[in-house]
This record gives C-alpha cells, sequence and structure tokens, in this order.
C-alpha cells in the first residue's frame, strides 16, 4: 500500500529503532519488492501527465553528463490559456532520451495521487515537508556528474535498474543550500555500493556525495526529498521574537562615541541571550509544526452546500501531520497551518480517530468513539468546511 510506505512498509523492513536512530546520519538501504512500489508510477500514468499538463523548464528538464540540455532542443514557442509557454516536442524529447539525456520532473507528487499520498506518508514519519522528483533515463549514460544534495533524500527504484555509489560526507560536513559554492570535495572511496533494482529504497543524508549511471537498462526512480530542521532555523526562530523586544527594534547608534555603541552591544547581546534560553528547542519544533502545510484539496458539495454527512459517508483528514488536541475549557483546540480551530470538547474523540485513521466512513466514526451519528455528522460538517477534512 503506497498511502503507508513509509510509515509501515519501510519501517517495518528496516526496523522502527533502526530507522529512527539512523536516518539523516547513515545510508539505509531496503528491498521492498516490485508490487511495493508498482503503482506509484506507471508509464502510461507518466505519458498522461505529460499530455495534460502544462509542464515546462525549468520544472521539466533534461541533463546530460553533467550539463544541462538546451530547452530550444526538446520544447518549442507555444501557447496555453493565452500564455507564451515552452512546449515539449515529442519527436525531439523522444531523440535526446534516445541519446542518453536524463528527464528530470520536479513536484510529480503534485501531479500524481498515488506520489502525493507516499510524499504525504514520509512527512508523517519525519514530520518534515517533503518534494518528490522523477528521474528517467535510458542507456548507460548518467544526467548528473557525483554530486551532493542540500537535503536527506529516500531513492524509490521505480522502473528498470541504476547503479550507485554513495562516498560520504565530503570536506564540510552538514553543507546547506547556501554552500553550494563552498568549494567543498568529496571523500575517497564509497560507504555504499549497488545497482537498485524495482521496490529498493536507498536513503541518503544530506551532504553526502554520490555519483549515479545508466546501467544499460531504462530506470525511472522517484526521488523523495525532505529538508531537517537546523540549529540554523532554531536560530532565526529566535530571531523572530526580538521584534517584541523595544531596544532591538531601536536604531543602532552610528554617531555615539566608541564606548556607546560596546555599551549598547553589550546590551543587544543580554536580550538576545535572554530570548534564546526563553525559545528553546522543543519550542521551535512546536511552532514548525504549528506552520505544517496542508495539501491544497477541494470538497466543494460538502463545504459549501447543505448536505448531511449519511453512515456511509466517507471522511479524510487533511492535515498531513495529525496536529495535537488542546483542552481550552468546555473546548478542544488545533493548530494546522498556522491558524488555530476551535471545537466542542465534544468533538474532541472524533477528531482524534479521524487524525489516526486518516481516512473512515461516518459510521466507522461513530462505533470507533461512541459518540450519537448526529455528534459525528456536525463534526464533519465542520471540519470540511474548515478545510480539515474532505468528504465523498
Amino acid at each position: 500500500m503506497t498511502d503507508r510506505l513509509f510509515t509501515e512498509t519501510l519501517r517495518a523492513a528496516i526496523g522502527a529503532d533502526r530507522l529512527d536512530a539512523r536516518l539523516s546520519s547513515e545510508v539505509l538501504f531496503a528491498d521492498l519488492g516490485p508490487d511495493t512500489v508498482g503503482g506509484l508510477l506507471t508509464f502510461d500514468a507518466l505519458d498522461d501527465i505529460l499530455a495534460t499538463r502544462p509542464l515546462e523548464p525549468p520544472r521539466i528538464r533534461l541533463h546530460r553528463k553533467g550539463s544541462p540540455v538546451p530547452a530550444a532542443r526538446y520544447t518549442e514557442p507555444g501557447e496555453t490559456s493565452g500564455a507564451a509557454r515552452r512546449l515539449l516536442r515529442p519527436d525531439a524529447l523522444y531523440r535526446e532520451l534516445r541519446d542518453g539525456a536524463s528527464l528530470v520532473l520536479d513536484g510529480i507528487d503534485r501531479l500524481h495521487p498515488p506520489v502525493r499520498e507516499a510524499a504525504d506518508d514520509l512527512m508523517r514519519l519525519v514530520r518534515e515537508r517533503a518534494q518528490v522528483n522523477l528521474y528517467l533515463i535510458w542507456g548507460d549514460s548518467h544526467g548528473f556528474d557525483t554530486h551532493w544534495d542540500d537535503h536527506d533524500t529516500f531513492i524509490v527504484q521505480v522502473r528498470g535498474t541504476k547503479a550507485w555509489q554513495v562516498h560520504g560526507q565530503g570536506t564540510r560536513p552538514y553543507p546547506m543550500k547556501v554552500d553550494a559554492d563552498h568549494g567543498h570535495t568529496a571523500p575517497e572511496g564509497t560507504v555504499w555500493e549497488g545497482v537498485l533494482r524495482p521496490g529498493q529504497v536507498l536513503h541518503v543524508p544530506r551532504g553526502w556525495w554520490h555519483t549515479v549511471t545508466g546501467t544499460g537498462d531504462v530506470s525511472m526512480h522517484l526521488t523523495f526529498g525532505f529538508t531537517r530542521a537546523t540549529g540554523i532555523d532554531w536560530a532565526r526562530s529566535v530571531l523572530d521574537r526580538l521584534h517584541e523586544v523595544e531596544f532591538l527594534r531601536r536604531d543602532l547608534p552610528r554617531a555615539a562615541t566608541g564606548e556607546e555603541r560596546s555599551a549598547h552591544h553589550r546590551e543587544l547581546l543580554r536580550h538576545l541571550v535572554e530570548a534564546a534560553e526563553r525559545h528553546g528547542v522543543d519550542d521551535a519544533l512546536a511552532e514548525r509544526a504549528d506552520r505544517f502545510p496542508r495539501r491544497q484539496s477541494f470538497s466543494l458539495e460538502w463545504a459549501v452546500g447543505d448536505a448531511e454527512p449519511g453512515p456511509g459517508t466517507r471522511a479524510e483528514f487533511v492535515p498531513i501531520v495529525a496536529p495535537p488536541l488542546e483542552r481550552e475549557g468546555d473546548q478542544v483546540a488545533i493548530t494546522v497551518s498556522g491558524s488555530r480551530y476551535r471545537f466542542p470538547a465534544a468533538a474532541g474523540p472524533v477528531i482524534s480517530e479521524l487524525a489516526r485513521l486518516r481516512s473512515a466512513t461516518a459510521a466507522e466514526l461513530a462505533e470507533g468513539t461512541g459518540a450519537a451519528p448526529e455528534t459525528v455528522a456536525a463534526v464533519l460538517r465542520a471540519l470540511v468546511r474548515h478545510h480539515l477534512a474532505l468528504l465523498s
């Protein structure tokens, strides 16, 4: 089941303790079997995406042997809904792929529901935002030279085979996006080497150098990327809170004496340290969780109309990562995407059960919580209107 690909299938294959302890710190490998990932993406589905979506560079692009293929070689000027665009030319795209180019499609999780479900499940595992990119190549060429990524990745081989060498951390451990031009180099040797086959999954931590080449076969793989919160993110969250400190909002004393500027600096440091001590790592992570995004999804008929959810009405919980349910007097509250939502206390068990199951009928929610059918219906009406549930 791709909807629980990471939190259940991968977790069971690697081992929960090992996955928790080694994620983002070393290479992890698992063989889930081709049937497990075969439904993520087929060539028929990819053909349909290319035919029906207005994709253009740089979101979709070709690379060959470490260099981008000029877009003019596989696109042509066109118009979609009155806007000028670069449209893919099928015959030219075929030619470039036959000649060893690698096709890259960014954000395929926003285009294809099975991949979206798997990406959402990864976000529930790591509690960070994730994006999925597609890589497709024929032959024994390569799209990119040896490189590192500024985010953690899970590589899921969907079709064919691809050869991987992971070299480990370079001369600048834990690099970030701003370090792309820092000049650090790859280590010698490899820490993991192998040919990925359908159903096999490889985890490469952020900043670990790797070399990837075709094997002469076709290769279609999905890269699930996610970015962990770092000390830099904590520091930024502390700085955001300094806007509340009146002394920090004052102008710097440019025209003052050196001694006065030094005194001002010491006072700045005092306020900064006090803010850092008040706003710990737990606070920063909780704040990050409160801002976790929702997928853009719609349930127009139920959210706008007056239809009454019945026993067979199916509800799907919209928040990707279930927020904590907090008690506020005779109400319960959750924070989703930076907004606070409050409900009568009787809604709490229904919300908790739906968040746990992710998808359930009204009858299943009533049975699982002991709530009256009319209570469940009222809760679902409120959730769908706040874009916290989809109904069907």
